[in-house]
């Protein structure tokens, strides 16, 4: 008799909670391209046109600086002309010399004013480019998670995350439609992404291999 309780009991508890199990919602599970959506999107074209012009005005301005900068280097290989001028005077050797030296640490603080201004742009232009790359990831994430939602899905995977999942799963278009409702009619149709801004390769003013004398 007490087997059969326990038997009974056994069952009993096993029913409640295959019960239990059946209660939970079946899993539905949904996939999207966040990179597709990305890439795509309306306000990552005018992003990255605004980046890329704003890359080529600080190109033009270093070059600038440049130009000003070897424009001081010619002077300062005039002067040291006149110092090595053996008709020269010794008072104006003596002038000449300052001259030199005083350019050559304009030539100096150029240098370091043209390489201050690259650093500083290339950093703003990455901050700026990290900081709508998480406002994007936000957006796009908030309107996938409602679609997702509207379609009775529990689970939202993306894409890159999974090694297979059959198609009919994607809601990438369905997201992509919903993310383009507010797209401006002048906007602009996607761009190839913005090249780093203010790059190593930037013009160097040419400094002779003259060190004045002190």
């Amino acid at each position: 008799m007490k087997n059969s309780l326990k038997s009974l009991a056994a069952l009993t508890a096993f029913a409640a909670l295959a019960l239990g199990a059946s209660a939970q919602p079946a899993p539905k599970v949904l996939v999207v391209d966040m990179s597709k959506l990305f890439a795509t999107h309306w306000k990552t074209a005018e992003h990255q046109a605004k980046l890329q012009s704003d890359q080529q005005k600080a190109q033009e301005e270093i070059e600038k600086m440049n130009k000003e900068g070897n424009a001081i280097v010619e002077e300062f290989k005039s002067l040291q002309e006149q110092v090595n001028n053996p008709a020269l005077s010794a008072d104006g050797k003596k002038k000449a010399e300052e001259a030199a030296k005083a350019k050559y640490e304009a030539i100096q603080a150029k240098q370091r004013a043209i390489q201050e201004f690259v650093e500083n742009a290339r950093n703003s232009m990455g901050q700026r480019d990290q900081n709508f790359r998480g406002m994007m990831v936000e957006d796009i994430t908030k309107v996938s998670s409602e679609i997702a939602k509207k379609k009775g899905a529990n689970m939202l995977f993306d894409k890159s995350a999974l090694l297979y999942f059959d198609g009919t799963f994607e809601v990438t278009d369905d997201v992509a439609k919903e993310l383009a409702k507010d797209r401006p009619a002048t906007s602009a149709a996607p761009a190839a992404p913005a090249a780093a801004p203010a790059s190593s390769g930037t013009p160097a003013i040419s400094v002779p291999a003259i060190t004045p004398k002190k």
